[in-house]
């Protein structure tokens, strides 16, 4: 090669490739010929690759419905991961973002065990404890045996079915009992402890969630007396509010120069508020359990709420703080959201619209007026947000409710404004009972795991914040 021209290389290089190319040829199509002459191999691929095994696709089963339930269900998970941990993760401070994204990280991994161990069937599963004709409580068994995953999914104490497997319904409700301790994280960021937390996820999840999920949604005695609750504004928002309420009076307030809430990342808040307003639709669209009239009305009053709620916001905070936010209008993005929850497939579009105004309007109020009032210490304003938002939405619901919508999901249901003043009244009591039962119970449960372990951090940890914590920082400054 020494007197070799550039071309003569080029020309080897060129045979290389071919020889390359050329082995590459015969391992991909003469290699299996010699397989099967070798070996006497005689594989027959499928006439129909698109034929799946009889038992895959049973008869019940609505292959269009359980893909939307699959995808509503991914969508409220995003709602949570990584919706509202960057939400309260931008509103947090800066010192304090890993732990309040670790808070939210946690408890979907905690729920998940709980629920798929004894949570759904304590919530969801056939009665294990009646008095009388009403269902109180499901039996709190495990959701993992093969058979009961694969069969057709049956909900509450009478074991109504529905056309999806139950491991599409147990993965559904899963992202909902997974979201509700995220929710009320934001009352007690910044100062309760990690391992506390890590006892009180699990444990409120079954003594509070997997209850309230039997009486409101499961079929239980509330929803035998009337009560409804389309997606959550009582089971979830509710008592994310109320737990919110309880817990910053057990866990106590942050360190004084930590009370007044400064936003670190208002970026972060506003993609994180993105992803729970799109989120939503799974979570408000997914309830009819199926791809149904319903299901789309129940995504378009979702939007329409939140938007009217957004500019309902912005308006009061025009009116009375001479300026519109960008935090202002998020949160009220979420409020909107939280008060269509209960009513989404319940009430035709003026319904929304007016549930809108009052999600702009009311916790505007609680959050700027009632809550300075109350001196507890709720972080990022769960109480407001949720628990206010969750009862204005579900007394409108009372009220609202349209038959010529309802008849799509709940044939008879109709509200005062429809002639049937007794349901306002059956929503307000039902609201009362998750008041009461969710502070009483978080209540003590918190007290009794103080017990077991303090349930604030070290003021010396407090002050240092994610690095004393856990080890870690959640935003390097440095390179």
């Amino acid at each position: 090669m020494e007197n070799g021209t550039p071309q003569d290389g080029l020309d080897h290089s060129r045979s290389s490739t071919r020889i390359v190319l050329l082995l590459v040829a015969v391992a991909l199509f003469g290699l299996p010929t010699l397989i099967r002459t070798v070996f006497g191999a005689t594989y027959q691929p499928p006439s129909n690759l698109n034929t799946y095994p009889a038992p895959a696709v049973p008869s019940w089963l609505d292959t269009g419905s359980n893909a939307w339930m699959l995808t509503a269900a991914t969508l409220v998970g995003l709602m949570s991961l990584p919706g509202l941990a960057i939400f309260y993760g931008g509103l947090a401070k800066k010192r304090f973002i890993l732990n309040t994204l670790f808070m939210i990280f946690y408890a979907y991994a905690a729920v998940l065990i709980v629920w798929l161990l004894f949570g759904y069937n304590l919530g969801f599963g056939p009665a294990g404890l009646k008095i009388g004709n009403y269902g109180i409580l499901g039996m709190p068994t495990p959701t993992l045996d093969a058979g009961f995953m694969a069969s057709q999914a049956t909900i509450g104490p009478s074991g109504f079915a529905i056309n999806i497997p139950m491991s599409t319904i147990v993965f559904f409700q899963f992202v909902f009992a997974a979201i509700t301790p995220g929710l009320f994280a934001g009352a007690i960021i910044e100062r309760m402890s990690f391992k506390a937390w890590m006892i009180f996820v699990p444990a409120w999840s079954a003594l509070v969630y997997s209850p309230l999920s039997y009486w409101l949604f499961a079929g239980g005695w509330l929803n035998q007396m009337g009560a409804v609750d389309f997606s959550g504004g009582y089971v979830i928002h509710l008592s994310a509010g109320i737990t919110a309420l309880a817990a910053a009076i057990a866990v106590g307030p942050r360190l004084s120069s930590d009370r007044r809430s400064k936003p670190n990342n208002v970026v972060l808040v506003f993609i994180g508020a993105g992803i729970l307003w799109l989120g939503w639709n799974g979570f408000n669209g997914g309830d009819p359990y199926g791809a149904t009239l319903d299901a789309a009305i129940a995504v378009l009053n979702t939007e329409l709420a939140a938007a009217v709620s957004v500019i309902a916001w912005m308006l009061m905070d025009m009116k009375f703080k001479n300026r519109p936010t960008l935090i202002g209008a998020t949160t009220a993005a979420v409020t909107g959201l939280v008060a269509i929850t209960p009513a989404a497939g319940y009430v035709n579009g003026w319904g929304a619209l007016i549930i809108g105004v009052a999600a702009g309007t009311i916790p505007w109020i609680a959050t700027n007026k009632l809550a300075p009032k109350l001196k507890l210490d709720d972080a990022l304003g769960v109480f407001p947000a949720h628990g206010v938002a969750g009862l204005t939405g579900g007394l409108l619901t009372g009220i609202l409710a349209d038959p010529a919508v309802t008849v799509f999901v709940a044939p008879g249901l109709r509200g005062a404004l429809y002639g049937n003043l007794s349901e306002l009244g059956v929503q307000a009591f039902a609201a009362g009972v998750v008041i009461v039962y969710v502070f009483a119970v978080t209540f003590v449960l918190l007290k009794v795991i103080g017990v077991l372990t303090p349930l604030r951090e070290k003021d010396t940890t407090l002050k240092v914040g994610d690095m004393a914590i856990h080890g870690e920082i959640g935003i390097d400054m440095e390179d």
